[in-house]
């Protein structure tokens, strides 16, 4: 069963040319604009692998030499892979680490004695039990030191370091705001090893191990900038579309303690190890016709003129010779003959990527649509991973499909039960109390009972407790309410609404368990009872929360293993993948835009509205201020004005999808 087939998507079929020049010439040419040595590797397990076997070789040159090799190591997600090499090097390879001492980068702080969230803790569940160090050799900061020790004690850290002889490689990832350690945007390039108060990005960023952004730290114990850049070499891992931002600042930008990482830019050995997917946003991914000649395709064409457009300010009928010559895209017209040959193309592409018809037009020619005439109507699956993300990422595309005449069936992937407010289970109880006080002459004692019970445990809940397994049931009912309701504003019968709840989700906690056999099993028994002829799951690839990407591989995986059986009916689905509330699809890569009038629009919007618990008091609203139904509502009309901008059809809102073709 292949559980990470999300991980293999790419929107754009990114030449190896761009990302693995042949010679040295080449690659001085494609990365003119970067300013830090960056690889770019196919998969997270490639990089990292090279990465362990880095390491390892310079542990075993330490190990000849008779000396200590120094690591400074981070927590995080992002080095996970390389600490399952070097844990594989030394189980099966005889790698060892009795010469290794290992510095923490960084601990939160406060911690209390027995806290088992610890960045340590990481370490030595990814990396440290699993080897042979001897256990004086690891050093960390201390999260329970007392305040007033702080100074002395982070000087004496900085002073151990020293005493041998520096670092000879510290591991790094990127954070959300561009930190690297916990040394945040402002901080100074001679910062040594302090205490630092963390940026709520990265405390959201922390609060996956923590449970909650309540019972995350508010600060934390991190090697500073300079001692950092006083290892002998450095290696900064990003994986995944949500790191290609920041990366693009650090490797192309100016340095600047906006962005902390940016100051690797003046390190002599410094190197950036990234996938396809962290490379998104450099010039020689995104861009590549301003360092190299090209091999041109129509979604790299289609990206070339649309960033045309933005750079001259003109729709794309309006593009002449000139704009073209005067911004490195003369081979375009060399390949087409002339400006006019390439607008019209690219025209074209556009304009038949807008339809009204998501599930394809009856009795039409179908040959520019995005999607099919026949069979119709269809038979439509709309995986959710929460109960609201239906109505969130296409509410206007959802009722089109229902007002169509399609048979359409909504699949909840999770119960969503964690982001679910106190304060609402508090007021359906009061509910539930005064329902029996009226109505129920007898007195029912279980319900009493369990009433109280819930009653006082959340009067008594404290800080970083767990909600109850009965309080986690109400907490998913009133999800599934919500989602009826809104199911039912849009005229999609209950029988066909599906509530899934896929046993990963349900650990009560942020940290959700692996995906298992289990969930994609559940998956697979509803598609092969309704066989779809279309099925519409979330892309959030850069999902913040990770629950939507997981759901992704749920499905993905699904398919995948149906797709072996060569079962007829998964020959006539097409699978369309959708955003959330966080971001669009880049115009080059929407292969279907349904456009969305004023009325559709505000139809969207009450359904969303529809999911009361998740609007000012939801758990996860993160630190964008605007609720769930103006979030979808900027997106939908900020898609719209892109097509507007470029010479197409005005409309109020589009909401964008892409197609996904099993591998």
């Amino acid at each position: 069963m292949k559980t990470n087939l999300s991980s293999q998507i790419t929107l754009n079929n990114v030449s190896p040319k761009y990302y693995k020049p042949e010679n040295a010439f080449e690659r001085s040419a494609l990365t003119r604009f970067e300013k830090i040595p960056t690889d770019i590797y196919e998969s997270v397990e490639e990089g990292s692998k090279l990465i362990a076997e880095d390491i390892a070789q310079i542990i075993r040159l330490r190990q000849r030499e008779g000396r200590f090799c120094i690591l400074a190591l981070a927590g995080g997600t992002s080095p996970r892979n390389v600490y399952s090499e070097l844990v594989r090097l030394h189980q099966e390879e005889g790698l060892s680490f009795r010469n290794v001492i290992v510095f923490n980068l960084y601990e939160y702080y406060p911690l209390t004695a027995d806290a088992i969230n610890s960045n340590l803790n990481s370490l030595k569940e990814m990396l440290l039990d699993h080897v042979d160090i001897d256990k004086q050799n690891i050093f960390s900061p201390d999260g329970t030191i007392p305040k007033e020790t702080i100074i002395e004690y982070c000087r004496l850290y900085e002073q151990r370091i020293e005493s041998f002889g520096g670092i000879d490689i510290a591991l790094l990832g990127i954070g959300r705001v561009g930190n690297i350690a916990f040394n945040e945007p402002g901080s100074r390039l001679n910062s040594g090893t302090r205490l630092i108060l963390l940026d709520i990005d990265s405390r959201n960023d922390a609060a996956k191990t923590f449970g909650s952004i309540e019972n995350t730290p508010v600060s934390s114990i991190t090697m500073g900038v300079s001692t950092i850049l006083g290892a002998k070499k450095i290696y900064l891992m990003a994986w995944g579309e949500n790191k290609a931002k920041m990366i693009k600042e650090c490797v192309e930008g100016f340095v600047t303690d906006t962005i902390p990482a940016s100051y690797l830019q003046t390190h002599n050995n410094a190197h950036i190890a990234i996938d396809l997917s962290a490379a998104t946003n450099l010039t020689r991914i995104q861009r590549p016709w301003l360092v190299t000649s090209c091999e041109w395709n129509d979604k790299l064409i289609r990206s070339a003129i649309v960033w045309l457009c933005s750079v001259v300010k003109k729709p794309i009928l309006k593009l002449t010779n000139k704009d073209y010559n005067e911004n490195g895209l003369s081979e375009l017209l060399a390949l087409f003959g002339s400006a006019y040959n390439v607008n019209i193309k690219i025209f074209n592409d556009l304009q038949h990527t807008i339809t009204g018809w998501p599930g394809g037009k009856p009795n039409a020619d179908d040959t520019y649509r995005p999607e099919r005439a026949k069979p119709f109507p269809k038979r439509i699956i709309i995986f959710s991973p929460h109960p609201d993300d239906d109505v969130i990422s296409m509410g206007g595309t959802l009722r089109r499909l229902v007002e169509q005449k399609h048979e359409v069936h909504v699949a909840y992937q999770t119960s969503g039960n964690i982001a679910v407010g106190d304060e609402e289970v508090i007021r359906f109880l009061h509910f539930i109390n005064g329902f029996n006080q009226l109505f129920d002459n007898a007195g029912n004692s279980v319900i009493n009972e369990k009433y109280k019970e819930i009653r006082t445990y959340l009067k008594d809940k404290k800080e970083g407790d767990m909600d109850s397994p009965d309080i986690l049931t109400l907490k998913g009912l009133i999800r599934r309410g919500e989602a009826r309701i809104a199911s039912t504003y849009n005229n999609i019968p209950l029988n066909r609404v599906h509530f899934l709840d896929l046993p990963f989700y349900e650990t009560g906690k942020i940290q959700k368990n692996p995906l298992s056999e289990v969930d994609v099993e559940i998956i697979l028994n509803l598609i092969r009872e309704i066989k779809p002829h279309q099925i519409f799951v979330a892309g959030d690839l850069a999902d913040p929360h990770g629950t939507h990407r997981v759901c992704l591989d749920a499905v993905l995986a699904a398919i995948d293993i149906e797709k072996t059986e060569s079962v007829k009916w998964l020959k006539d689905c097409r699978i369309w993948m959708y955003r959330g509330a966080w971001a669009e699809w880049e115009i080059e890569n929407i292969e279907m835009a349904v456009p969305i009038s004023p009325e559709e629009l505000r139809a969207k919007r009450n359904s969303i509205l529809k999911h009361q618990s998740q609007m000012e008091s939801a758990p996860f609203l993160g630190n964008d201020e605007r609720l769930f139904w103006q979030r979808s509502e900027d997106r939908n009309r900020a898609t719209a004005a892109i097509y507007d901008d470029l010479g197409l059809a005005s409309y109020e809102a589009m909401e964008a999808f892409v197609e996904y073709i099993p591998l």
